[in-house]
């Protein structure tokens, strides 16, 4: 059993020590960060972004970086998920990206400040975070398998823009959201030529459809359209 003095030197000592090696690792974190964080690239578009991202109080909905709500999807890596055009699309007008489904208020952004906000995203989603957030656990489990009966979803892959603006509503082989039509075999169902000028313009084909505009480029618009052209069922070629 320790004597008064020995317990007083034991705590005095501990506490020293702990506060030491906590200062340490305080000092190397602020050290790191400009590194990591990629402080260079922290342009006027980044800040005013950080700045109307503040203003807009998106934190009361969203997490970032470990830090806000969860009422809505966490974004510290949304731009690699669904990329600057879908973010764009949300921004200027949520309601027509989730006819129905969304909550997200319409802010009314111009359009330099939806940039800004997406150079925001891009700045941290360059971040190196140390792992964090961890990959979805859903995502391997979702994946298609060997035996999908969509051929360039279980062989090529799907492309990237359909992966992060039209998964956001419609789902091939199970996997994505059910806001919109399941596409499995949609090439069985419309003419050739169908899926260009829907993609074009939705409401010229079907007024009053939910289907919204989507700000595509017209490799994205290829992309897409020869991806769908092949979603047979199996046998149906």
């Amino acid at each position: 059993m320790l004597s008064k003095s020995a317990a007083r030197a034991f705590f005095v000592g501990g506490t020293a020590l702990c506060s030491l090696a906590f200062i340490g690792l305080t000092v190397d974190t602020i050290g790191r960060i400009p590194a990591q964080t990629h402080e260079e690239n922290l342009t006027p578009a980044v800040i005013r972004g950080k700045n109307l991202w503040d203003e807009s109080n998106c934190m009361g909905c969203h997490t970032l970086l470990g830090e806000g709500a969860y009422y809505a999807p966490e974004l510290t890596r949304v731009y690699e998920r669904r990329g600057p055009e879908f973010i764009a699309a949300m921004l200027r007008d949520p309601a027509a990206m989730y006819p129905g489904a969304r909550r997200m208020e319409q802010y009314d952004f111009t359009d330099e400040e939806i940039a800004d906000l997406v150079a925001f995203l891009a700045w941290v989603n360059e971040m190196d975070l140390n792992g964090f957030p961890a990959p979805p656990t859903l995502a391997s489990a979702a994946a298609p398998s060997a035996s999908s009966t969509s051929p360039v979803a279980s062989g090529a892959g799907r492309p990237r823009v359909f992966e992060q603006m039209c998964v956001a509503c419609h789902a091939i082989d199970g996997r994505g959201g059910s806001v919109g039509p399941a596409l499995d075999g949609v090439a069985d169902r419309v003419e050739p030529d169908f899926f260009e000028r829907w993609l074009r313009d939705p409401a010229a084909v079907r007024p009053g459809t939910a289907m919204p505009r989507l700000p595509l480029s017209d490799a994205q618009l290829a992309e897409l359209v020869a991806f769908l052209s092949q979603q047979h069922t199996e046998g149906a070629e």
